[in-house]
């Protein structure tokens, strides 16, 4: 995300090298969701630029690739997990999560795969599962037993909060495309771990989407209170004031929690002038 156009030269300064685009970004914000991993394994080479422009405090949540997830299911991919944990070695402590997103199709029937999955990955890293499936959320029981496959090795359940998007109408054709591609799930707020994770989507008006995260503020402080480490990304359906918000939904959490660090200054989107 860090290469959206509409940020650049708004947000980011543009023209940016490659190995400056992250470092620009990262100074607006101080973690990122790793969607690119979805579509393929990047190069060595390219994440190692990516751990030399951000601080080792700086979160990485990666999504497996979609081979690994939906193509295979989790089935049978020792290979390709083996080949994109050893690209993502030069991250170090900033791969935060390793994001395992499954597709809507993907049942409680399907737990089985999962837990054969954690079980057999390897140690060192922290997994979070983002599932679409509507019985996880609607059913006490399906949702029971993944939490039970999660805590069995310490894994985050990530939750996608849509119900700000889908609380009206759409109104926009990037409102409507949100519509078609997001799952319509229930709300949730349960951590099972120390460091949950929550995708938050509002809507193209601003003051709409901060209504309905206020909740997830709360949340967020409580969890912070407990000595949990939440991140949470947030979103709008065409992302063009999401730097922005990211940084207004850190002032609401400081206000509930005085003594959270600020995020970092910005780097201008233009360069000084003598006037």
């Amino acid at each position: 995300m860090w290469t959206h156009v509409p940020w650049q030269g708004r947000f980011l300064p543009h023209p940016l090298p490659p190995k400056e685009r992250l470092h620009a970004y990262a100074s607006w914000c101080n973690a990122v969701e790793g969607n690119t991993t979805f579509y393929a394994t990047p190069a060595r080479a390219t994440v190692e630029m990516w751990a030399g422009q951000v601080e080792p405090e700086f979160r990485f949540v990666l999504k497996l690739p979609k081979v690994i997830t939906h193509e295979h299911r989790l089935n049978n991919v020792d290979q390709e997990l083996r080949t994109f944990l050893t690209a993502m070695e030069p991250l170090g402590p900033r791969a935060h999560a390793l994001w395992i997103q499954l597709p809507a199709s993907f049942a409680p029937t399907d737990l089985g795969a999962l837990a054969a999955f954690l079980h057999q990955a390897p140690t060192g890293f922290r997994y979070a599962v983002e599932v679409r499936h509507p019985a996880f959320f609607e059913e006490e029981r399906p949702a029971w037993q993944l939490e039970q496959v999660l805590a069995r090795v310490g894994a985050e359940w990530v939750p996608f909060d849509t119900v700000t998007l889908f609380q009206t109408p759409a109104t926009s054709y990037g409102e409507r495309e949100a519509w078609l591609n997001k799952p319509r799930v229930q709300r949730r707020t349960r951590a099972l771990t120390g460091y949950p994770i929550v995708r938050y989507i509002g809507r193209d008006d601003v003051d709409v989407t901060i209504k309905g995260w206020q909740y997830l503020a709360d949340q967020a402080a409580s969890w912070l209170r407990e000595g949990r480490s939440p991140t949470i990304f947030l979103h709008t359906p065409d992302n063009a004031e999401s730097l922005a918000l990211a940084r207004r939904f850190h002032d609401d959490v400081r206000v509930r929690v005085p003594e959270l660090d600020p995020l970092p200054e910005p780097i201008p989107a233009e360069p000084p002038t003598l006037f």
